[in-house]
């Protein structure tokens, strides 16, 4: 990625790690554990990227 072309942010809304635990035949809990994985590996990247920030948009209604 050139310089100019670095965005600053960069938002990511996380969706279906129950969808995904359900079609694996795991947990919820580990729907959730592998959306973690996955976000963990994009956040580092991001970081080497040397953008400035990361927004995670990660709360659903069904957890109210």
């Amino acid at each position: 990625m050139s310089q100019t072309n670095t965005p600053e942010c960069i938002g990511i809304m996380l969706d279906g790690n129950r969808r995904w635990a359900k079609a694996n035949g795991a947990s919820i809990f580990e729907g959730h554990g592998k959306g973690l994985e996955h976000l963990d590996t994009v956040a580092r990247w991001i970081k080497e990227a040397g953008l400035k920030h990361l927004v995670v948009y990660a709360f659903s209604t069904e957890n109210w």
